[in-house]
C-alpha cells in the first residue's frame, strides 16, 4: 500500500479567508475522484432553496459530502474545487460556508475558478460546485 502525501502551498495568506489555497500537490494517490458539479437538489431530484443563495450553497456542500462518502472520502480529501454561479456578488457572502466546511476538515483545497455564468442547467439554480478529491 502506498502512502498518499498532500502538500498545500500558498506563497501568500490572503486567500485563506476565502477558503482555498493556491496549490495542492498529491503524491501517490490510491484514488482520485472527480465529482460532477452539484446543485441544490435532494435525493429524490427535487430542487431546494429556490432564490436562496445561502440555502443552495449549504445543500450543494451536503451533496458534495454525500458523493464523497460514497467513495469513502470526506472534504479532507478534496484537493481542488470550482464554483459556477449566476451571481458572484450574491455568492460571496454565502461562500463563508465553503471556507468553514473545508476548514472543519483541516483542508484548504486549491481554488480552480469562481465564475459568473448567464444560467446553469436548471432555471432555479444559482450555484454549482464541483470538486476533485484524492487519497
Amino acid at each position: 500500500m502506498t502512502t498518499t502525501v498532500t502538500t498545500t502551498v500558498s506563497p501568500w495568506t490572503w486567500q485563506d479567508a476565502f477558503g482555498y489555497s493556491q496549490s495542492v500537490a498529491v503524491r501517490s494517490p490510491e484514488v482520485t475522484v472527480y465529482v460532477a458539479g452539484q446543485a441544490s437538489i435532494d435525493a429524490d431530484g427535487t430542487f431546494l432553496h429556490a432564490g436562496d443563495m445561502a440555502g443552495q450553497v449549504g445543500q450543494v456542500l451536503d451533496n458534495v459530502e454525500t458523493v464523497l462518502a460514497a467513495h469513502d472520502l470526506t472534504l479532507a480529501d478534496v484537493v481542488s474545487y470550482a464554483v459556477h454561479t449566476t451571481d458572484v456578488d450574491a455568492y460571496l457572502p454565502a461562500s463563508g460556508q465553503v471556507a468553514e466546511r473545508f476548514a472543519a476538515h483541516g483542508r484548504l483545497p486549491a481554488g480552480e475558478i469562481l465564475c459568473e455564468v448567464q444560467r446553469l442547467a436548471l432555471p432555479p439554480m444559482l450555484v454549482e460546485i464541483g470538486v476533485v478529491a484524492a487519497r
